[in-house]
């Protein structure tokens, strides 16, 4: 998963950088009145927030990469490897930019709505990837599955029938 991801992520940003950068090209209408494609960087993270901490968050990509290569031997469940493989193979993609693009700028392109004042920040597949991967770990966590494919026990000691108002 991991590495379609970031196969999807890097092919993309080549075919954008070689077609719309420093080309004025005006946005690619893609889906009409829903997605288009311009190119733009970011320095920051969502929203451009921290640009000037762009070895801050190159840093703390890589620690997540360490920490889910290192948790990737207890997997067990394959929703937690669909997730994991995209927050792992999003986290690359955007690495990838910071280390190895002029002033560590990530590509982004993907621009929903609007391309000139979009109501969401301009992304890239790599931004998608570790969307997705984080709302599918949110609900593997919210429903009790475990990376090892074991399910959490319900606590409590009001789900002991014996502790239930009128049971004795």
């Amino acid at each position: 998963m991991a590495l379609v991801a970031l196969a999807l992520d890097l092919g993309s940003k080549l075919v954008v950088v070689a077609e719309l950068e420093d080309t004025g090209h005006p946005p690619v209408q893609v889906l009409p009145d829903v997605l288009y494609l311009v190119h733009t960087r970011n320095t920051g993270a969502a929203f451009s927030l921290g640009s000037s901490y762009t070895y801050v968050l190159t840093a703390i990509a890589i620690a997540v990469i360490v920490v889910i290569l290192r948790s990737a031997r207890r997997l067990a469940s394959t929703g937690w490897a669909v997730a994991l493989g995209l927050v792992l193979g999003g986290a690359c993609g955007n690495v990838v930019d910071r280390l190895f693009r002029d002033g560590g700028g990530v590509v982004d392109f993907l621009a929903l709505v609007d391309p000139f004042d979009p109501p969401w920040p301009v992304f890239n597949v790599a931004d998608a990837c570790l969307c997705v991967g984080v709302a599918i770990l949110v609900g593997m966590e919210l429903t009790g599955r475990r990376i090892d494919g074991s399910r959490a026990a319900k606590t409590g000691r009001a789900s002991e029938a014996g502790d239930r108002p009128g049971h004795n």
